[in-house]
């Protein structure tokens, strides 16, 4: 439950710092003392939409903290461990709303996104605002609020499952059929192109391999020419290097052999010398003859162009020609095979629908037996709340499986006739103000502990009633608070008087500045709220007694 709320720099509140209890709390105060903003600041501790409006006037942030104490294994405890967050049995949740209209979140101190945020919010209360806008109202949330109701979370489940399995294995067959239906079409130029490119054998990295050899064999000419300049250095004539050297070690050894072979390390290293020479001789005469041969160039040339032209034809890269010949082979095996494998695919998809079917079935059972039993608790609660003549009823249909979903073969619609004799209507196009308040109520009555939440917040529940109707539903709101912590904002005394516990909101001018407070009340000062609340400004003696006379009968029903 909701055991703590601090607000700083909301709108008109400066700083308030909330504690609450058990049961039935309840929130009065003058029409636009504050109400509704104490109810905004708790929606974006819970993760609602940021409004930089929302920051006080003149200041740079505005901050809510909302603590809850919760038991072990309250979903919320589940919610957080998913996302890492240590819990024990307090969760505090605090949001900070920037002037520029930025946001921060955080939970137990630790930050988190405003979507985790919403989520664990949503586990923990619940508001109702003005029914207009409220999601009872919606048609299209009416199936998940039957589901919620049934708990029929695993149902739901498998029933999504199956249908994204059969969805899955449609899709499979249709892309298999397209595939043999385009494979069909381009049957000639597939076998065309795979014979084309088996003739041509290219390998991924011939173009380079080609290129290369060819601006080797462009450039022969000039490598030759400058071949025969060394060649020539070292062998014409009496000149060259080698017969210069052969004349140098000649005269060498002769003067070695008159030292008596002091120069023999001399000797040595022109022998040497000698002998490189003649090997790079014989080196460059067969470089010669290598790189003489130009004859294999127009082969070149003409495997490049061959190569190039595929590639433009293909609309890929010379190296990725054998890569597009593997798709082509790989469309004529989809082609030869195509009716086998969609043949397989079919009845893949045909037993992935039965077994959607199955599901969806079995959920269908179990959504009416829980509408069954809804509509029974909702029409118990009717006459407690002065609906007397009114009907409730959940109208569900069945669908074929062709137009079922991943939620199953079903649509739900809350129908409710406010007098006897006539057909029940959509809830939302039936019941006035008063009466939709009262219906809300009722199916609340019976969600809430369904849908394990375990603080509900209602603002005006008791709108567009009065008199014995409205003590209806302040005795309903106070049963329900014997299951749930529930906070009201209400302007009905008869309402009022039911709560345990109970708050004034006033707006204040001090000092130039508006503010809004929040007063917990105790005995005496409830009575007098109780009595302004029946007769206005003017507090007179008859406005106590009938006060006093309210608050003793709510607690011999409490």
């Amino acid at each position: 439950m909701l055991t703590a709320l601090s607000i700083h720099n909301i709108v008109l509140i400066e700083k308030l710092d909330l504690t609450f209890d058990k049961g039935l709390c309840v929130f009065t105060g003058e029409t636009g003392a504050g109400k509704s903003i104490l109810l905004d600041a708790l929606s974006l501790a819970l993760g609602a939409r940021a409004d930089s409006s929302l920051v006080r006037q003149g200041c740079d942030s505005a901050t809510v903290s909302a603590l809850f104490s919760l038991t072990l294994g309250h979903p919320a405890g589940i919610v957080l461990a998913e996302q890492g967050i240590p819990f024990d049995h307090d969760i505090i949740l605090r949001r900070i709303v920037y002037a520029d209209g930025r946001s921060r979140a955080f939970v137990n101190d630790e930050p988190v996104s405003i979507t985790f945020l919403k989520t664990l919010g949503d586990s923990l209360a619940e508001i109702h605002g003005q029914f207009a806008s409220h999601g009872l109202l919606n048609p299209a949330s009416h199936l998940g609020v039957l589901d919620s109701y049934g708990n029929l979370k695993n149902e739901v489940r498998t029933c999504q499952r199956a249908y994204e399995i059969w969805r899955y294995k449609a899709n499979q067959r249709d892309e298999a059929e397209q595939r043999l239906a385009q494979a069909i079409q381009e049957e000639t130029f597939l076998r065309d192109s795979v014979r084309d490119l088996k003739e041509l054998a290219p390998s991924i990295d011939e173009e380079e391999i080609l290129s290369q050899r060819r601006s080797l064999l462009m450039n022969s000419e000039k490598i030759i020419s400058s071949l025969h300049a060394a060649h020539d250095i070292m062998e014409t004539d009496e000149a060259g290097i080698s017969a210069r050297l052969a004349q140098t070690l000649t005269l060498v050894d002769r003067a070695n052999r008159l030292a008596n072979g002091q120069l023999q390390n001399t000797l040595d290293i022109l022998s040497e010398a000698s002998s490189l020479l003649a090997d790079v001789s014989g080196s460059l005469e067969k470089e010669l003859d290598h790189f003489g041969d130009v004859s294999e160039l127009p082969q070149i040339d003409e495997r490049l162009f061959a190569l190039r032209d595929a590639a433009r034809k293909y609309h890929t890269t010379v190296s990725g020609l054998r890569q597009k010949q593997q798709e082509y082979e790989m469309a004529l095996t989809h082609l030869e095979r195509g009716e086998v494998e969609i043949d397989t695919l079919k009845k893949e998809e045909e037993a992935a629908r039965l077994e959607y079917v199955e599901a969806a079935q079995k959920l269908s059972a179990a959504r009416h037996k829980a509408a069954h039993k809804l509509d029974t608790s909702v029409r118990a609660e009717l006459p407690a709340l002065k609906l007397e003549k009114a009907c409730f009823e959940t109208h569900l249909e069945d669908l074929p499986p062709d137009k079922g979903s991943a939620n199953g073969m079903n649509t739900a619609l809350f129908m409710v006739s406010t007098n006897a004799g006539i057909a029940p209507a959509p809830i939302h196009k039936v019941a006035s103000g008063g009466e939709l308040a009262r219906f809300m109520l009722a199916l609340k009555a019976n969600l809430a502990k369904a849908e394990q939440i375990t603080t509900l917040i209602f603002d005006e529940v008791d709108s567009g009633v009065g008199g014995e109707t409205a003590a209806a539903v302040g005795e309903r709101l106070a049963a329900l608070a014997g299951e749930h912590q529930v906070l009201v904002v209400t302007h009905s005394p008869q309402v009022a008087a039911y709560g345990r516990h109970h708050y004034t909101v006033k707006k204040e001018r001090a000092s130039g500045k508006t503010r809004t407070s929040v007063t917990s009340l105790d005995e005496e000062q409830r009575l007098l709220e109780i009595a302004r609340m029946l007769s206005g400004k003017r507090l007179t003696e008859t406005s106590k007694l009938m006060a006093q006379e309210l608050l003793e009968s709510k607690c011999l029903k409490k």
